[in-house]
C-alpha cells in the first residue's frame, strides 16, 4: 500500500512539472444550475498579451453571427490540428485543439476562440489559413 502511494506522488510530482507549452485548450466545465446538470465551455489561453489585445477588439460593432465564427472556426481548427501533427520549424504551438464541429458551443466562446486564430495571424504574424479573413483595425 505504501509502495502504491509513494508512486502515486511521484507520478503527480512528473505530470505537475510538465514543462509542455499550452497555447490555447477548449475544456468543459460542469456547472451545477438550479439542481440541473448543464456544460460550460471556455477557451483558456497561456498568452496575457491575447487577453488584454482580445479586450481592445471585444466590440459588438465588430460581431458576426455565430455561424460565421463556427465556419472559421473549423477551417482554423483543422488548419491547425495539421499542423501540431506534423510540426515543422516555424510552428510552435503543440496543443491540438479539441473542437467538435456538431457542437453548439455558443456565441462567446466562438467568437474568442476566432479573434485567438485573428491574434495569431495579426499580431504574431504567423498564418494559418492561407485565405482567412480580416479583423477590423482598432
Amino acid at each position: 500500500m505504501k509502495r502504491a502511494f509513494f508512486v502515486l506522488i511521484i507520478m503527480a510530482a512528473v505530470l505537475a512539472c510538465n514543462t509542455q507549452r499550452k497555447a490555447v485548450e477548449v475544456s468543459k466545465n460542469n456547472v451545477e444550475v438550479a439542481s440541473e446538470d448543464s456544460l460550460e465551455y471556455d477557451v483558456e489561453t497561456f498568452d496575457q498579451r491575447f487577453e488584454t489585445w482580445y479586450q481592445l477588439q471585444n466590440t459588438p460593432s465588430k460581431y458576426r453571427s455565430q455561424s460565421y465564427y463556427e465556419n472559421w472556426n473549423r477551417q482554423y481548427v483543422s488548419e491547425w490540428n495539421a499542423r501540431c501533427a506534423h510540426p515543422s520549424r516555424n510552428w510552435n504551438f503543440e496543443p491540438v485543439i479539441g473542437y467538435e464541429p456538431g457542437e453548439d458551443y455558443g456565441f462567446e466562446l466562438n467568437h474568442k476562440l476566432f479573434y485567438y486564430f485573428m491574434y495569431v495571424e495579426n499580431v504574431l504574424k504567423i498564418k494559418i489559413v492561407a485565405s482567412g479573413p480580416r479583423i477590423y483595425e482598432p
